[in-house]
């Protein structure tokens, strides 16, 4: 099968459907006819204006915004590169990334004294181009973006994504999910990272309608998007289902008819939560993923079908090994890390050497996990995460469920700290955000002392104001002493 790329199906959807809304910003609909012709305009007008070429990289804020999907697909269509980031992104992070990546071009944050700065204002006036016959869409070998990592280990590392990678990965989320063009999906994710950016290549490729949201903070608006324009599919991380439970309840559940999909993925979610959501919504198709941005949703499961303490099974077109330090393959049940191998995966990293982060074509995530005879994975944690007691290893993540089984609306992160009797290592210490429905520790240290293995138990507890995240809900255990 010949290789299509996001650009060439949603030029192929303004063909078959000009008329049909893909995108609703604030009020304002675009046809995928008037998607393509502005895409096109904004590509000519970055060639004429900006003498951007092939090879060239442009630094792109990720603003919710038609501008910045007109600006990211005209960008592919001329063969340059795009650095998509949050337009909030601290100074020295934005400064490490401009010295690896020397862009052609900035679009949507502010520097000063810097000529290559400008707002997406620059493209309200763009002047219709018309669209030729033939064009030359991206192939799949050819450079899209670069999408830098969060960061919840270390310094971020410039993940390198080709045509064919953000094409297959598109294909195989929906193919899971089973996205067609009735869908009309709500996003309220930021874009500045993987899924929510994912989301948006998902729908338009498979000629659907998008609704920009702003955030979930503004709960009034967002029931109104649902209603107004009949929403049928949504995506969020599990900090946001929480945030929509505590502010609204079970509100969302009244739209349960009407939803046919919700995505969830990029953070941990109970079983308990899953059951929950799966009673509130007993006819939508609840999906949630595991991935990187180096190998998009990897593994999906559906709440209704899969075991709920897994991650699922292998995505459609997606192979997961789980290998030792050398790439020798473990046993079901074993732990190992786990591996992954699809036409989705990253090529490798800014500057860095492939063999480092491969065995073979099978993608080290970092992640430890088992698999069983059925496929599915078991997730125990991060390698660099993992916590080493006296000799005896275990994930942070275990221990955190376990509080949350306490009580839970307890939130908390665990890591490994020097041990202050210089006995064992390591031990364990729990941050935990203080709320009002535990007054001390000592309630959690004896369910704790009950239920798991004595090396453990947290021998220091710390309250704290809030849990360090990205902005995708992971945790940032290295900013945690």
């Amino acid at each position: 099968m010949s290789f299509i790329s996001l650009e060439e199906k949603i030029f192929e959807w303004a063909k078959k459907t000009p008329e049909k809304i893909a995108l609703i910003d604030k009020k304002k609909s675009i046809s995928y006819g008037s998607l393509v012709q502005n895409i096109w305009s904004t590509k000519i007008r970055l060639e004429k204006e900006f003498s951007l070429e092939r090879g060239d990289y442009i630094l792109l804020a990720a603003n919710k915004n038609v501008n910045f999907i007109y600006t990211y697909f005209a960008i592919h269509l001329i063969g340059a590169r795009v650095v998509p980031l949050d337009e909030q992104i601290q100074a020295d992070k934005l400064n490490l990334i401009i010295n690896k990546i020397s862009p052609k071009l900035i679009i949507g944050l502010s520097l000063e004294n810097d000529s290559r700065c400008y707002n997406f204002s620059i493209f309200e006036d763009n002047q219709f181009e018309d669209i030729p016959v033939g064009i030359d869409f991206p192939k799949a070998d050819q450079l899209a973006d670069i999408l830098f990592t969060t960061g919840t280990t270390g310094n971020p590392k410039g993940v390198l994504l080709n045509h064919g990678n953000i094409s297959s990965s598109a294909e195989n989320i929906n193919t899971f999910i089973g996205n067609d063009s009735d869908d009309i999906e709500l996003l309220a994710l930021p874009i500045s990272h993987s899924f929510g950016l994912g989301r948006i290549k998902c729908v338009l490729s498979i000629g659907g309608t998008i609704v920009l949201l702003g955030s979930i903070v503004n709960m009034k608006r967002m029931f109104r998007a649902f209603e107004e324009y009949k929403i049928t599919g949504f995506g969020m991380v599990p900090a946001s289902w929480e945030y929509i439970q505590k502010m609204s309840g079970t509100r969302l559940a009244d739209f349960a008819g009407q939803l046919n999909y919700i995505e969830l993925g990029s953070a941990y979610m109970s079983p308990k939560d899953k059951k929950t959501m799966t009673a509130l919504f007993p006819k939508t198709r609840i999906c949630m993923h595991y991935g990187l941005t180096e190998a998009s949703r990897s593994t999906f499961m559906e709440f209704s079908e899969d075991n709920l303490d897994t991650i699922g099974k292998a995505s459609p077109n997606v192979e997961i090994k789980i290998l030792d330090e050398y790439g020798k393959e473990r046993g079901f049940g074993k732990e190992g890390e786990i591996c992954v191998k699809g036409n989705h995966v990253t090529e490798g990293y800014l500057d860095l050497p492939k063999r480092d982060f491969f065995h073979g074509d099978f993608f080290r995530t970092g992640d430890i996990g088992s698999m069983d005879s059925h496929g599915y994975i078991y997730l125990k944690g991060r390698y660099k995460e993992i916590i080493n007691v006296g000799g005896k290893k275990l994930s942070p993540i275990e221990v955190e469920n376990k509080i949350h089984e306490f009580d839970p609306t307890l939130e908390s992160a665990c890591i490994g700290i020097k041990d202050p009797e210089g006995i064992l290592g390591e031990v364990v210490k729990a941050f935990i955000v203080k709320n009002n429905s535990v007054k001390n520790f000592d309630d959690i240290k004896n369910f704790l002392k009950s239920n798991l293995e004595a090396y453990k138990v947290p021998a220091v507890f710390e309250w704290i104001d809030e849990i360090p995240k990205t902005k995708s809900g992971k945790i940032q255990r290295q900013k945690l002493s």
